[in-house]
């Protein structure tokens, strides 16, 4: 009885411990109709968008889907710099020391590579209050005088609110792992010289948008305006960077409700820990009064 009552115990206590702990990563974004799932505007910060575009038309993807870096995040290029994982938001490294996880997107960062206007400077109702990162998760291999940087995980995350006394630098229920499918698919959508004319893409995504319109609107950067008027089913979303004119700041996208929907899954999770507790201690206690 006393070996059945020690097992059933450490099952509790295991329990315990998988509740409590971080959860890695929530969910996996795989296409841009993933994207339209996720609620930009209120739990994340419209701007990530913007980051991920200037992302994903950035690295390098060959015809095996490895992805490799073009710039080097040790540099500080684009607001990167080390991301030491402390607290626990994504897997531990695999051994040794060719892997290590870099964040990517700091506006307030000096580097001689800065970001794209639309990225670093945009209207105000895309401002993010610096607060949105894309982490990679980096291989280095050393051949000669030259370092191969191939990244095999991508995320987008975001800081909490500075209002919000939280332990954790990162969000890790909006935190999202980024695959290679959604890379090449936003790619689609480059502002580069070889853009993809526009009705192609309205109809590839199926989307019912004014392609002329878009294109009087928005210039060279049409493309990005197609992408977030199907992501965000905005007929306006943004005015491009070369159009801008100075705006009133508006008040930041999070409020009393998104507040109070986190204190929510904090209450859930502290029943969820108190439920196991009484448990334990139910178990405990028929066990005492056995003996």
């Amino acid at each position: 009885m006393m070996k059945i009552s020690g097992r059933v115990t450490w099952c509790c206590v295991a329990l315990l411990l998988a509740l409590t702990s971080v959860s890695a990563v929530q969910r996996e974004l795989n296409s841009i109709s993933d994207l339209k799932k996720i609620n930009f505007g209120q739990s994340v910060p419209k701007h990530s968008l913007l980051l991920l575009h200037w992302f994903a038309n950035t690295v390098n993807i060959d015809d095996n889907n490895a992805i490799s870096l073009t710039f080097d995040p040790n540099d500080g290029d684009y607001g990167s710099h080390h991301y030491g994982n402390f607290e626990g938001l994504l897997d531990t490294l695999p051994r040794g020391n060719q892997y290590r996880y870099y964040t990517i997107g700091n506006l307030h960062q000096e580097t001689s590579d800065p970001l794209p206007p639309y990225v670093a400077h945009p209207q105000s109702d895309y401002e993010g209050e610096n607060r949105d990162r894309i982490i990679v998760r980096v291989r280095e291999q050393n051949s000669g005088r030259q370092t191969f940087r191939r990244i095999d995980q991508v995320f987008i995350t975001q800081h909490f609110p500075q209002r919000f006394l939280h332990l954790r630098e990162y969000d890790p229920d909006h935190t999202y792992r980024i695959t290679t499918n959604l890379l090449r698919e936003i790619r689609e959508f480059s502002v580069g010289p070889n853009q993809q004319p526009l009705s192609y893409l309205r109809n590839r995504f199926g989307s019912s948008a004014d392609d002329v319109q878009i294109r009087n609107t928005w210039g060279h950067l049409a493309c990005l305006g197609l992408l977030l008027y199907i992501v965000l089913g905005e007929r306006h979303p943004f005015t491009p960077q070369s159009n801008y004119t100075p705006q009133v700041r508006q008040q930041s996208a999070y409020t009393p409700d998104n507040r109070q929907t986190n204190w929510c899954t904090a209450f859930e999770k502290c029943c969820m820990i108190v439920v196991v507790l009484l448990i334990v201690l139910y178990i405990l206690a028929i066990s005492a009064a056995r003996r």
